[in-house]
């Protein structure tokens, strides 16, 4: 199949087989970041643009890592020193980086939706680093990718995701992608974190993490979002660690082989024990490393469609791709030995 989303906005509304080939091209790219030379010349020319309006450290690490290991110029704007700080709007932020043409342009914004409203411009691919507390769809491909990896299949599959549902995004991709691919979610935490409209998604609610964790194959800690709450939705820090702390005595309730998953940063002692996170049974550092392969092969199909598309517009009219004075030349394949393995045609 073909990846056919001009953008990459979310989870929702990509199909099983939709999230099974970006997942596939990733684990081809996750090859790549093995060699001693960590770079293939696939978007060699093209320029990545990283407008971060939060603070982000693996994130914003890891686009940048993956456009620079695809051979492409990758530009980092913070809001801080942007001119966001004189008074310009997203908006008119977007129009003039989209108006120096670069092949991508991936958003971190605090307001949900701004992706969506940004991808209205439709002048280059928009991709969603997270917004708001809508969604996170990279980390949710990243967060599977690393379940498939020890687990196999996703489907029938019960991972638990435990902490403040209600303010994360990464909650939200995760138990959209997840369901999609048939397995079964867990939402664990303080009723006043567990929005019952998830529920509709097919996710279980729990507020006793023993009881939420008995039997499950994986384990997905969140951190609390003090900066997004608005309010006090449990009595202390201190009572929340007693009762939802991921600690050695509580995991003893899951699978013998479950694997503990977290999006960072973490809060060591609040939601995790440090002796889970640095444990045997810890992927948090494989999580890392698979956002670098995740984000490449995000980068590569967005781009890659936009090419083809201009190359398929110059065939329908009339002009032979790599005809001498053609605007698009015939350009060699990205599958050969030199860029991406074989393994990902077809998958």
């Amino acid at each position: 199949m073909t990846f056919s989303q001009r953008h990459f906005l979310g989870i929702e509304g990509l199909s099983r087989d939709e999230l099974l080939f970006v997942l596939n091209t990733a684990e081809s790219f996750r090859e790549i970041s093995e060699r001693e030379v960590k770079k293939v010349p696939t978007l060699r020319g093209k320029t990545i643009i990283n407008l971060f309006y939060e603070s982000s450290t693996r994130t914003r690490s890891s686009f940048e890592i993956a456009a620079k290991r695809l051979s492409a110029d990758a530009i980092n704007i913070s809001a801080s020193t942007s001119s966001v700080n004189k008074g310009e709007t997203l908006m008119d932020t977007a129009r003039n980086l989209c108006a120096m043409r670069p092949a991508a342009l991936v958003l971190r914004h605090p307001a949900s939706g701004a992706p969506h409203l940004l991808a209205r411009l439709n002048q280059c691919p928009v991709i969603n680093a997270g917004d708001g507390t809508h969604e996170h769809p990279t980390q949710a491909l990243l967060d599977v990718m690393t379940i498939r990896e020890h687990l196999g299949d996703i489907h029938g599959k019960t991972v638990a995701i435990v902490g403040d549902i209600l303010h994360s995004r990464v909650a939200r991709s995760n138990i959209l992608a997840l369901t999609t691919l048939g397995a079964q979610v867990r939402l664990i935490g303080p009723p006043t974190l567990l929005p019952p409209e998830f529920s509709r998604w097919g996710a279980e609610r729990h507020t006793d993490l023993r009881a939420g964790l008995a039997g499950v194959d994986a384990i997905m800690m969140l951190r609390l979002q003090r900066e997004r709450q608005t309010r006090n939705f449990f009595p202390s820090l201190d009572e929340y660690a007693r009762r939802f702390c991921l600690t050695v005595e509580a995991l003893r309730e899951a699978k013998p082989n479950v694997i503990i998953l977290h999006p960072g940063p973490m809060n060591r002692g609040v939601e995790i024990d440090s002796r889970v996170a640095d444990g045997p049974y810890s992927v948090i550092l494989e999580q890392v490393t698979n956002g670098v392969a995740v984000r490449m092969a995000v980068l590569y199909l967005l781009t890659t469609q936009e090419r083809l598309a201009t190359r398929d517009q110059s065939v329908a009219n009339g002009q032979a791709v790599g005809q001498e004075g053609s605007d698009v030349q015939a350009e060699p394949s990205v599958w050969d030995e030199h860029t991406l393995p074989k393994r990902a045609v077809g998958q």
